[in-house]
């Protein structure tokens, strides 16, 4: 009895102690009296347990046949091998019983199973908290106490490359609103690019041949839905759209949700056993690229469509904003501002913010008397040197204030401000206060998987996305700024625009209906006939004659 009773019962084996770690001797001996009962005195070891090599797929894939020394048939298809209490430090696996062992020598080993996983966990548990949260951090050497010859070289090459920056920044802007638009797309592929290659992992790319196929193929679609939206939101107005797009511009959404349904079927056909979870967990950190770099960007382009001051003054506070920061940080910052970015001080953001202020001011000042920055986009073909006129938006025409009591000498004094120049104080603010907090995000990214920085294209700067963090929420933040708190002044996305894009999908004749019904509106609504074509009068009149002559009947 005692004999059936040893050879049902399991055992459980600890792969990881098998390695010299068990702390108990009688263990040891244990193991050794089974090993040396078993037929052919064979021991099992590391042989009979089972430790994926990755650690991602482990239960995705089956565990290999366990050696059976001494019955017949496999331990799996008598049903005696199976996993257990698979733990986060330690895999162990119920391995069939040796009929040679007493009950002593099993119980003896299940309490040194015990015994030994609780030693584990706690020693595995104090070892991370040491890696994670040392008790003594690196020190961390401010700019402004550097080095002279140090500080002074990492000087130059950030001027000059800022000075490089900035100058095909303004050759970019001169040359026209589609030149901007072509280069906001090509540094949102690179941001994207540096983006999503930091949580790549090259040898599992090589098993998945559509990998980065389908993440760029998310990238087309996302693109393809955001930027039809804004081409036949803002284009509509202006021309007809050719007869073999109408399809396209009427089912936009529809044929947007179908691109994407396409790549979700791609990602799901691609699925491989042994790596699901590192590509769901890619996927997920390929829609967040998109969330944060593709949608953003995408707001900026709407600023350039909407006029070019909306995208030019929110990109220079930032320049700006970053300048100062780092001169007045180079020169006199001494206070720590945030751990993530050890080396911005107090001295530098205060200093900086300060400048974007009064930069702000006088700049959109100076920008409300050129066309070419507050005329909305009608040709993409235009450029600084084209004519460009349109009616001045009321948010540029300076107005009348009278200058508060605060000094004696000021009173009754007047001054002439824009509207604009209010809301430029309001983006100065944004792009001093919030607008690095990007920054802060790009960089606790980059603390999280270990690296300097996203890249190395700009010397002295890093990646693309170290130079451009703070620029796609500050665009983001311009764009529903304006179309919130402007949208009486400023002509941003109103619903007239939503009605006039949908008119312009009937037909001639019914064009021609909702024409004569506004304009019948437009009389009842007391609106002198002078305000209207004679032809436009004239139709309105006989659409209201032929209605009272039907409604007399």
């Amino acid at each position: 009895m005692s004999d059936e009773i040893t050879s049902r019962t399991p055992l459980v084996r600890d792969d990881a102690n098998d390695h010299g770690t068990s702390p108990a001797p009688f263990r040891v001996a244990a193991r050794e009296s089974m090993a040396s009962s078993t037929n052919g005195g064979t021991s099992t070891g590391h042989g009979a347990g089972y430790q994926s090599d990755n650690d991602d797929d482990y239960d995705s894939q089956p565990p290999p046949p366990v050696p059976n020394a001494g019955g017949s048939g496999s331990p799996r298809a008598n049903g005696h091998a199976h996993d257990v209490n698979e733990g986060p430090f330690l895999r162990r696996r119920v391995m069939p019983a040796r009929d040679a062992v007493s009950r002593k020598q099993r119980e003896a080993l299940l309490a040194a199973d015990r015994v030994s996983t609780l030693a584990t966990d706690t020693s595995a548990a104090e070892t991370e908290t040491d890696t994670v949260a040392p008790s003594v951090a690196a020190p961390v050497e401010l700019l402004a106490a550097s080095p002279a010859e140090k500080k002074w070289r990492n000087w130059w090459t950030r001027t000059f490359w800022t000075l490089i920056m900035v100058a095909g920044f303004f050759g970019v802007l001169f040359a026209g609103p589609l030149w901007v638009i072509m280069i906001v797309l090509v540094l949102q592929l690179a941001v994207f690019r540096e983006v999503i290659q930091i949580a790549h992992v090259p040898s599992k790319e090589k098993k998945l041949p559509w990998f980065r196929v389908i993440n760029w193929y998310f990238l087309a679609a996302t693109n393809y839905y955001l930027y039809g939206e804004s081409v036949l939101h803002h284009f509509g107005l202006y021309r007809h759209i050719p007869p073999l797009l109408v399809p396209l511009a009427t089912h936009h959404r529809f044929i947007s949700f179908s691109l994407y349904m396409v790549g979700l079927v791609m990602f799901v056909l691609n699925l491989k056993r042994g790596y699901y979870k590192f590509q769901f967990s890619q996927f997920a950190w390929t829609h967040m690229a998109l969330l944060l770099v593709v949608l953003q960007s995408h707001a900026i382009i709407n600023n350039v469509l909407e006029g070019l001051i909306w995208f030019f003054l929110p990109v220079a506070l930032v320049i700006v904003n970053d300048v100062f920061a780092y001169i007045f940080g180079f020169f006199f910052g001494k206070t720590p501002l945030i751990k993530l970015s050890p080396k911005k001080t107090w001295e530098g953001f205060l200093g900086g913010a300060a400048s974007t202020l009064v930069f702000g001011f006088i700049v959109s000042s100076l920008l409300i008397k050129v066309p070419y920055f507050i005329c909305p986009l009608k040709d993409l073909t235009t450029s600084l040197w084209t004519p460009v006129s349109c009616p001045v938006n009321p948010v540029f025409v300076p107005q009348e204030y009278a200058v508060p009591p605060v000094l004696p000498f000021l009173v009754g004094k007047t001054v002439h401000i824009a509207p604009l120049q209010f809301h430029a104080l309001v983006m100065s603010l944004f792009a001093s206060s919030i607008a690095p907090f990007g920054g802060f995000f790009a960089s606790g990214v980059k603390r999280a998987f270990k690296i300097k920085d996203f890249g190395t294209s700009i010397p002295g700067h890093g990646g693309v996305t170290d130079r451009f963090d703070c620029q796609f929420i500050m665009g983001t933040f311009s764009y529903l700024y304006v179309t919130t708190f402007g949208r009486p002044a400023l002509p941003i996305g109103g619903a007239p625009g939503d009605i006039l894009q949908k008119v312009l999908q009937l037909s001639a004749g019914q064009q021609l209906v909702v024409y004569r019904q506004l304009a019948r509106m437009l009389m009842d609504a007391g609106v002198p006939e002078g305000d209207l074509t004679p032809a436009t009068a004239a139709m309105a009149v006989l659409e209201g004659a032929a209605g009272s002559a039907v409604d007399g009947m």
